[in-house]
């Protein structure tokens, strides 16, 4: 019997369990502080070097780089391990995916990852790491090594495209399968969000778990409102056993 490819749409509800806050949720971070917006806006980000300044403080500050996977991770993960196609098609920039175990290669990261950084000028690429070490010992603004440029995190900040590649990636890959799965992700952000109907329109059965309603709600076959450390890894059992 030929396993069903299961697409896994996460956002950052899959990441809160690790201790990584969530943006737009009740406890969001920039319902919180909307100033803090500004830090990963890329015009604001490139004009001013006390905006800067203020976010590389923030990325020392917020242990991003410290958190491990949850349960829901580790789920996704064993699922593809159990043979079980599998892909993973992220919002979040954790990296948490590929800890819990999921082959890089298997993980799409649409907004980049903030487990590196890059020179805007050069295109070099160094671990996030190096750069906060350089912070704590008293760059307030670490430029590039290799050419003196303004490093941000290999992240898609607001005002930068999504990789067209990365993009295409995943649309053949929501249209390729049977089971597309958006979990922890209020569906809200264009293009990721509009994914979950591109699923629907090629005939997956969708699955949206989500703490709070979605714009998608109506065209999901299963819809999930319980905490999701619990709820997926139990979700991904009872798949699983289906397809055996």
């Amino acid at each position: 019997m030929n396993r069903p490819l299961v697409a896994v749409l996460s956002g950052a509800g899959i990441s809160t369990d690790s201790g990584i806050p969530d943006y737009r949720g009740p406890n969001g971070l920039w319902r919180k502080d909307p100033e803090a917006e500004k830090l990963v806006t890329y015009d604001y980000y490139m004009g001013d070097p006390e905006i800067r300044r203020r976010a590389w403080l923030m990325r020392g500050e917020n242990g991003a780089l410290q958190a491990q996977p949850n349960a829901a991770h580790r789920a996704v993960a064993e699922l593809e391990k159990s043979g079980t196609p599998v892909r993973v098609i992220t919002q979040n920039v954790d990296g948490l995916h590929q800890l819990a175990g999921m082959p890089a290669r298997k993980v799409l990261e649409l907004h980049g990852t903030a487990r590196a950084v890059v020179c805007t000028r050069c295109h070099a690429r160094t671990p996030m790491e190096d750069a906060l070490a350089r912070v704590d010992a008293g760059e307030g603004d670490p430029a590039c090594l290799t050419c003196g440029g303004i490093l941000k995190p290999a992240t898609v900040m607001f005002g930068e495209r999504l990789d067209p590649v990365v993009l295409g990636e995943a649309a053949a890959i929501t249209k390729a399968c049977q089971i597309f799965i958006a979990v922890g992700s209020s569906l809200q952000v264009q293009p990721a969000a509009g994914l979950a109907a591109v699923a629907a329109d090629h005939g997956a059965r969708l699955v949206i778990a989500n703490a709070e309603p979605t714009p998608y709600d109506e065209l999901a076959d299963e819809i999930v409102r319980e905490p999701i450390g619990t709820a997926l890894p139990e979700l991904l059992r009872r798949l699983h056993a289906a397809s055996r």
